[in-house]
């Protein structure tokens, strides 16, 4: 049996998409799991800590996805 490891470049470089996804999950958007499956939210954002799933299935920006935001800001 072999087992996979998830590749993760040495650095995150967010698409527009993902940056517009973890903007709307600031501005206090619902998302659930559901919805971004069939929006085809990136799951880079979840493999990389940007974003969580909460308890009820929606999905929730983390401080490490509100941290890139203010640095796509600058």
């Amino acid at each position: 049996m072999t087992t996979m490891n998830t590749y993760h470049a040495p650095h995150f470089d967010p698409t527009v998409d993902e940056i517009a996804t973890l903007k709307q999950l600031e501005m206090g958007e619902v998302i659930t799991v559901p919805d971004a499956v069939k929006d085809h939210v990136s799951g880079r954002l979840m493999d990389w800590g940007l974003i969580a799933k909460g308890t009820g299935g929606e999905l929730a920006i983390t401080p490490a996805g509100r941290q890139l935001i203010r640095r796509q800001d600058n």
